[in-house]
């Protein structure tokens, strides 16, 4: 089953968003020399691979690691979600 944050990744016609990063000059001139070496189209196409690497990185330990899945299996036979939450607070502490 595919969760609802992977269906959404999933989709083409996804809303964007314009946003302003500042980053030094040597690493915006590096992405450009590596890009094509990459085989991507430019620094910026480049640059939202490495966000979308470390994004799926992330969420794969934040959100879909054993705890979340065991979380989500005793979900599914009825532990109320407020035990749950609370357990998982307790491994986070």
């Amino acid at each position: 089953m595919i969760s609802e944050r992977i269906q959404t990744r999933l989709r083409k016609d996804r809303p964007m968003t314009t946003i302003t990063l500042r980053i030094p000059v040597d690493v915006v001139e590096s992405l450009k020399e590596l890009a094509p070496k990459t085989g991507h189209s430019g620094y910026q196409a480049l640059l939202k691979a490495y966000i979308g690497e470390g994004l799926r990185r992330d969420e794969a330990k934040h959100f879909f690691g054993p705890a979340e899945r065991l979380a989500d299996a005793l979900r599914r036979r009825g532990v109320p979600d407020d035990l749950l939450e609370d357990a998982m607070r307790d491994l986070a502490a």
